[in-house]
């Protein structure tokens, strides 16, 4: 039997908790559980992915509205919400003049912020029997820049291809609508990727940069690749391992939002110098007689 997943417990924050008690019991588990710091490490791995997935619903205010009403199927909130006849959530924002909220996809594509309404802005129960689910697996690049699918809907024993859009911003368990104007309505279950640079938290967005010892002891600048383009990044003087560095307005645009966008935080890791020269490793004996004599 498949494990459930308490997205409370698994922070250790009571069900009351705000948004930094949220924030700090993940970083304090995140680190403790970090793959780099466990090596070969299956149940830390684990358990790392699990944290992960329960701060990305608890820090964002409408995923974990929908996961306190409706527990482990809080990802089908907006079928449970149809079927209940159009209940509205607290957090709904509705649709106004019959189009998407910053033109994502024309008149009749519609987002997960609109839970229990039709593609028209209208109120009312959408019929199971009129709505097709399918789950659609996009990249982080994807996700930041907003990309299409082409979807093959069968209804009445004929197919359609569909192409539909999914707008900048989603992220794992938004819902992208879209209606056709005749036959089923298509809902895309949102699954975005794990990525092997950056991990993503909320709209920010955290990676990591080496930088030659000598920079960070006496400052410069490091080029850093972002999913847009390459930056350069500004390291201060004594720059520790594992100190962060904020990069604003390189992170992910917010859904529904594509103005607002978050930062990268960027982890400074030194790196150790290699084929050390006699003249360098004479200049490091100073240094070391230098400290020991300070100390």
């Amino acid at each position: 039997m498949a494990r459930k997943q308490d997205y409370y417990q698994e922070l250790g924050v009571p069900r009351t908790a705000d948004e930094k008690e949220i924030r700090q019991a993940y970083r304090k588990l995140a680190r403790r559980y970090h793959p780099d710091l466990n090596p070969d490490d299956k149940k830390a791995e684990e358990r790392f992915k699990r944290v992960n997935e329960a701060h990305e619903v608890l820090s964002d205010a409408d995923s974990r509205g929908k996961y306190d009403r409706y527990g482990e199927n809080w990802k089908n909130a907006d079928r449970i919400e149809s079927a209940t006849g159009g209940f509205r959530s607290p957090f709904t924002r509705r649709r106004r003049g019959g189009t998407d909220p910053g033109g994502f996809g024309g008149p009749f594509a519609d987002i997960e912020d609109l839970i229990g309404q039709n593609p028209f802005g209208r109120r009312g129960r959408t019929p199971t029997a009129t709505r097709i689910e399918a789950s659609v697996d996009v990249s982080l690049e994807e996700a930041i820049a907003g990309t299409t699918r082409t979807v093959t809907v069968t209804a009445n024993g004929s197919e359609r291809r569909l192409e539909v859009t999914i707008p900048p911003g989603v992220k794992t368990g938004s819902v992208v609508r879209f209606s056709p104007g005749e036959g089923p309505q298509l809902h895309l279950n949102i699954k975005v990727a794990s990525h092997g640079r950056f991990t993503r938290r909320g709209d920010d967005l955290y990676t990591e940069v080496e930088v030659p010892l000598e920079d960070a002891v006496l400052g410069g600048e490091v080029e850093v690749q972002t999913l847009r383009r390459k930056v350069s990044l500004t390291v201060p003087p004594e720059s520790q391992n594992g100190q962060k560095i904020r990069l604003k307005g390189q992170g992910m645009p917010r859904l529904g939002s594509p103005n607002t966008v978050g930062n990268l935080f960027v982890t400074v890791r030194p790196q150790m110098p290699k084929n050390i020269s006699e003249e360098e490793l004479d200049l490091f004996r100073n240094l070391k007689k230098l400290r020991n004599k300070d100390s």
